[in-house]
């Protein structure tokens, strides 16, 4: 299984309401990709002050490999990855991506 962890920097005009439906937009791809088993999203709320303004994130669970790389091309994800881009800190810069095989 691949945990597909994502950590973001919003900017500051970014609303609730804007995080919320770029999230929904992401969530709704369970449905659509084989192999995309779980998927949470929601704010850093680790009281180590560690999270280097890093102040929301998500995890995608995939199957496998496989899976996790029909999610990287997929049409649908890639127009919910340019929206969430469009909501951060420094667009591209604002984003982590980090991939655990568990």
């Amino acid at each position: 299984m691949i945990r597909h962890c994502v950590f973001v920097k919003f900017r500051a005009d970014v609303g609730d309401d804007d995080k919320q439906a770029v999230y929904a937009r992401l969530d709704g791809l369970r449905e659509s990709i084989d192999g995309l088993v779980a998927a949470s999203f929601g704010p850093n709320v680790s009281p180590e002050g560690l999270g280097r303004d890093y102040d929301d994130g998500f995890i995608m669970d995939f199957v496998d490999v496989a899976a996790r790389d029909a999610y990287l091309v997929d049409a649908d994800h890639r127009a919910a990855g340019q929206q969430l881009v469009s909501l951060l800190e420094g667009g591209r810069d604002g984003v982590l991506v980090f991939d655990l095989e568990i």
